[in-house]
């Protein structure tokens, strides 16, 4: 199965809503690696690596979202696996 990369800019109501303490179960749930942080214009950005079902399993929740999340948009940059990701982190 191939490793792929992609990274999100997520959109709407995702701040302050413990998206990334969401983002960060679903990545253990399908075994992606990567991080998500919260982005100063009030986006929030999650870098994921792994299998490509699992990759695709992990954007559909991210466009569902935390239960008082409200997903507007993503946007999705294709990346080339770097590998250096042995866990999935929440940076600040």
């Amino acid at each position: 199965m191939e490793i792929i990369a992609r990274k999100y800019f997520i959109s709407g109501l995702v701040q302050g809503v413990g998206f990334r303490f969401f983002t960060q179960r679903s990545a253990a749930r399908h075994q992606v690696l990567g991080y998500v942080k919260n982005l100063e214009d009030g986006r929030v950005e999650a870098y994921a690596e792994g299998q490509e079902n699992a990759v695709k399993d992990f954007y559909e929740d991210l466009l569902t979202g935390p239960t008082y999340s409200k997903v507007e948009e993503i946007e999705e940059i294709v990346f080339e696996p770097k590998g250096s990701y042995s866990t999935f982190l929440i940076e600040r």
